[in-house]
């Protein structure tokens, strides 16, 4: 195997934090804001342990994965390390580690970097950027998308300050729940999955319910989504369900629960990203499509619809990995056709 860190000094990954003036501090504590996930039984998880078990198992393995977790805060530290104690990683040939496995930072919501793990990751890493000046910045830290975070620590300067990031413009969250896609395959760091570029466009918090392979609408977790205080609600489940007879067995009942718990909520329902049919893929955008026109038709004032072909339009097949799952490019395109829905809902 070829080193290309050794032929090509930019590629080189460094883990080994070499600050003589460094303080770590745990994100649980304050003054650091977190969001999209939450501590229990020793894991960041997106939804409770209780709750992902009776879903069912892939939930369960996979709602500790910390897609959409965030943490923010505010330091004048002329650098920003990382220390993660992590297991579950997504490991997969076609997905960077920088997004399955890494995290990335934003300074006053514009990109810095990204905290790329090492190629031998196993149990979490440490990175460090070093800004080089002292002065404050406004910080959020992006968790990885497919990877299990056990504990977080943020390194900084021993005698920086250290604040409380603002609340976001709207502290009630979008949530979203969808298969793989939702959950940010394949995008090549945290920040780039769709909801996330989203969040930063209109300071929205949001939170992540994409189970890659494992969102089928069941009882357990449509009960759950309902008994969540949103601002807005997208889902996009068309991947996982099994069949088409289980799409329309469970698409409409899935809104009609939501909309029973939340009469004004808005609700975005969306299709696979994805243009040109087959004959399945049809049908089962008709299932979709049914759902929605039936809530207009019920006199439904807070529905909306993004079509595929909208979803898609700034990339074609082009913004695909393989064939199904988004690149940054898809994402961004993505992105961009929720902006343009989402932009008078909150």
């Amino acid at each position: 195997m070829i080193d290309i860190s050794k032929v090509d000094t930019n590629f080189v990954v460094n883990t080994k934090i070499k600050k003589d003036d460094i303080k770590f501090y745990n994100i649980d504590d304050a003054p650091f804001k977190i969001y999209g996930v939450f501590r229990e039984n020793g894991k960041y998880r997106r939804m409770p342990e209780a709750v992902a078990k009776n879903v069912s198992h892939g939930v369960n393995v996979l709602h500790t994965n910390t897609a959409g977790g965030r943490v923010r805060f505010v330091t004048d530290s002329s650098y920003v390390a990382i220390y993660a104690e992590m297991d579950g990683l997504g490991k997969m040939p076609h997905f960077a580690f920088s997004g399955s496995i890494g995290f990335d930072m934003y300074v006053d919501n514009v990109y810095s970097n990204t905290f790329v793990p090492p190629i031998q990751v196993e149990n979490g890493f440490e990175s460090l950027h070093d800004f080089k000046t002292n002065e404050k910045r406004n910080i959020t830290i992006n968790l990885p998308l497919y990877s299990n975070v056990k504990t977080l620590y943020i390194g900084l300067q021993k005698d920086a300050s250290l604040s409380a990031h603002d609340d976001y413009k709207t502290e009630k969250p979008v949530v979203y729940y969808g298969s793989s896609i939702t959950q940010g395959g394949c995008a090549s760091r945290p920040g780039m999955s769709y909801q996330a570029i989203v969040s930063r466009k209109f300071d929205c918090n949001h939170i992540n319910l994409g189970f890659s392979g494992n969102a089928r609408a069941e009882d357990v977790m449509i009960d759950y989504v309902k008994s969540l205080d949103m601002s807005v609600f997208v889902y996009d489940y068309d991947h996982n369900a099994p069949n088409v007879e289980h799409l329309r067995n469970t698409h409409e009942k899935m809104f009609k629960a939501v909309r029973a718990a939340h009469p004004d909520l808005p609700i975005i329902i969306m299709p696979r990203p994805k243009g040109m049919l087959t004959e399945e893929e049809q049908e089962r955008r008709n299932v979709i499509e049914t759902t929605y026109k039936n809530a207009i038709e019920s006199g439904d004032k807070n529905v909306y619809y993004i079509s595929g072909e909208e979803l898609t339009e700034l990339c074609g097949n082009e913004g695909k990995v393989d064939g199904t799952h988004p690149t940054d490019l898809g994402f961004s395109s993505m992105a961009n056709a929720v902006c343009r829905v989402i932009k008078d809902l909150i």
